[in-house]
């Protein structure tokens, strides 16, 4: 997208052109679309400094994720990026599950560093705990 290509003109008119794959490079179209990659630079340009402001509010804070034991430290089931969602949300951040990379479900008790790709550049870590219910008590 973006280039100037020369091609053979019955390609352009009986392929290209009726199906809206190119325009016409006159001066008209250059500008508008010079134009248009300005705006959209601006956009992506706006869209990485909120993820980069909601990455840093996100390395600030810490989740504790109490979850039900038996004996030894063993886990009933695990922690999965479902649950940190949830506890995100509880929290105020509104992320999609898509975005919280664990490698596998969290199945023992510590503390963990789980990643959050918020755009293509822009990764957060979260400091997740995962603790006992019954040393809450």
């Amino acid at each position: 997208m973006g280039d100037v290509v020369r091609v053979r003109d019955g390609f352009a008119r009986n392929y290209l052109l009726p199906r809206g794959l190119v325009v016409i490079a006159n001066k008209k179209n250059l500008k508008g679309f010079e134009h248009q990659k300005r705006v959209i630079a601006e956009q992506r340009e706006r869209v990485v400094k909120q993820a980069q402001n909601l990455g840093e509010k996100l390395a600030a804070i810490s989740l504790i994720m109490p979850v039900k034991t038996g004996e030894e430290g063993k886990l009933f089931g695990s922690v999965t990026n479902i649950d940190i969602e949830k506890a995100l949300r509880a929290k105020g951040f509104e992320v999609e599950r898509r975005k919280i990379h664990l490698e596998g479900p969290i199945k023992s008790l510590g503390e963990f560093a789980v990643p959050i790709r918020l755009t293509a550049d822009v990764t957060a870590t979260v400091k997740v705990s995962v603790v006992s219910e019954e040393g809450d008590v």
